[in-house]
């Protein structure tokens, strides 16, 4: 596998000139600052130097690209496979209630007994992340690797978008289908939030709506929570998420985090289910333990001896508002995991797509979640 990456400065332009790596089994991904959505000029250049690789990306909350966080880039690697087939394809989504749906055209559309992997990214805010990945799992083999992402928008939750057709477009999902024994996908996914307070029911819930904890309305024991940062909703929120087990002693245990708020009925948008009867908690954030949460994810992914890989690190818009001027130590650690000669690209969202260890895929929030891709000799 080549493999390269490059960075778009605004002000500086490309960090270096293009390789020749064009080809149809070459991943071009390409992570970026929301406003490119209005001045997407260099993404058509990526999608005229690459004109027969796949190539995707999306909208993020802060840029990865090495060990930096970046604001107003465009964060992109290159890879070329020797013997990796791919496959690419995309289906529209206007609601959250098209989510199982549009996760079935998915997993249908890249079905194949040779199916290893799906890298799928999509709009971060008119979905709902857990019926989506549902809805690919259900349509592929059994065994195959799903891993990815919501699309973000810095702290503003307005517009989201991912990379469709060599351009950006709101209201899709996008995914990639890797194929044969040669590739090696890794995964990991960690979060490192400490629980406080009570453990409560959700007493009524509609999908990733909740209306009720315990009898009384969601929305007001956020804000009773959260005090003078209530009138900075729905962001102030990513500070405390909510974490969820369907009953005492389940473990580990599935981490929600805000996307909306609705005054009317009291009610929170959350970017996967919050199921009625499950128990909920609320978290805060530990430095330390959100460091060595992402150099666990790293290690979990890492798990082939083919050597240098792709890293592709999504990490919870939640975890860079806490984190501040400490955000890049955790991308420095999962870099620091990975073996001589990686490349780690990657972007903050809106929530992670990636299965639980030793277990089936789920949609997580304020995680770090890494996919490596490496392929055998």
């Amino acid at each position: 596998m080549e493999l390269t990456t490059l960075l778009h400065h605004p002000r500086s332009g490309w960090s270096k000139s293009f390789p020749q790596l064009d080809s149809p089994e070459t991943l071009v991904t390409a992570f970026g600052a929301p406003e490119l959505f209005d001045n997407p000029g260099p993404i058509a250049e990526l999608a005229a130097a690459f004109p027969t690789s796949v190539l995707v990306g999306c909208s993020s909350a802060g840029e990865i690209h090495g060990g930096q966080v970046n604001d107003g880039t465009l964060s992109v690697a290159i890879a070329r496979f020797s013997n990796t087939p791919l496959r690419l394809t995309s289906v529209p989504i206007q609601s959250p209630l098209q989510s199982r749906e549009a996760g079935e055209a998915i997993g249908m559309a890249l079905d194949q007994p040779d199916l290893r992997g799906v890298f799928v990214l999509s709009d971060g805010l008119g979905v709902n992340g857990s019926e989506l990945v549902r809805g690919i799992t259900a349509a592929i083999p059994a065994g195959s690797i799903v891993t990815g992402g919501l699309a973000g928008d810095g702290d503003r939750f307005q517009r989201t978008w991912v990379i469709d057709g060599g351009r950006p477009a709101s209201g899709r999902v996008v995914a990639v289908g890797f194929y044969g024994d040669r590739v090696k996908i890794g995964h990991g996914s960690k979060g490192g939030w400490d629980i406080f307070g009570r453990e409560r029911v959700v007493t009524r819930s509609e999908g990733n709506v909740l209306y009720e904890l315990d009898g009384e309305p969601a929305l007001d024991l956020y804000k009773e929570y959260l005090g003078e940062l209530a009138s900075q909703l729905p962001a102030s929120a990513l500070l405390f998420p909510l974490a969820l087990r369907a009953q005492v002693g389940d473990e580990p245990q599935l981490v929600r985090t805000v996307l909306a708020i609705d005054e009317k009925h009291q009610a929170m948008v959350f970017a996967g289910d919050v199921p009625e009867g499950h128990l909920a908690q609320l978290m805060q954030a530990n430095f330390d333990r959100l460091v060595s949460g992402a150099e666990g994810a790293a290690e979990d992914a890492f798990n082939t001896d083919e050597g240098a890989c792709l890293a592709i690190a999504i990490s919870c818009v939640g975890r860079r508002l806490v984190l501040g001027e400490r955000t890049e130590e955790e991308v420095e650690a999962t870099l620091a995991i990975l073996p001589a000669g990686s490349q780690q690209v990657g972007f903050y969202s809106y929530g992670e797509i990636s299965p639980v260890t030793g277990g089936s895929c789920e949609l997580h929030n304020q995680t770090m979640t890494l996919t490596t891709f490496s392929e055998a000799a």
